[in-house]
């Protein structure tokens, strides 16, 4: 698994966690935390990962499956794939669920 593929896979997790009240407290934290500094990479990049970016991952909240691809090809050559801060916080949400 690539890091880009982490960080995805940390998203779709995070966001579709089946988990007990008090678990989904401390997971939804560490999505949130993940969400906020994906959007600051994406911002920070400008470009098409800038404002397109965004939308993308506001889109993905929304609807997964259908953005899912999108979010891929945003986060592919953003930078996260090299940004500790980015990585801890997808291990971190991954390492929170269960079987993941």
């Amino acid at each position: 698994m690539t890091e880009v593929e982490l960080v995805a896979t940390a998203f779709a997790t995070g966001a579709a966690a089946g988990l007990t009240d008090s678990a989904r407290g401390v997971v939804h934290e560490l999505y949130a935390g993940l969400r906020e500094a994906v959007r600051r990479r994406l911002v920070a990049g400008g470009g098409n990962s800038g404002g397109y970016g965004v939308r993308v991952l506001d889109a993905y909240e929304t609807d997964p499956d259908v953005w899912r691809t999108r979010l891929l090809q945003v986060l592919t050559g953003s930078g996260v794939e090299t940004d500790e801060e980015i990585l801890a916080a997808a291990r971190a949400v991954r390492g929170r669920l269960p079987c993941v």
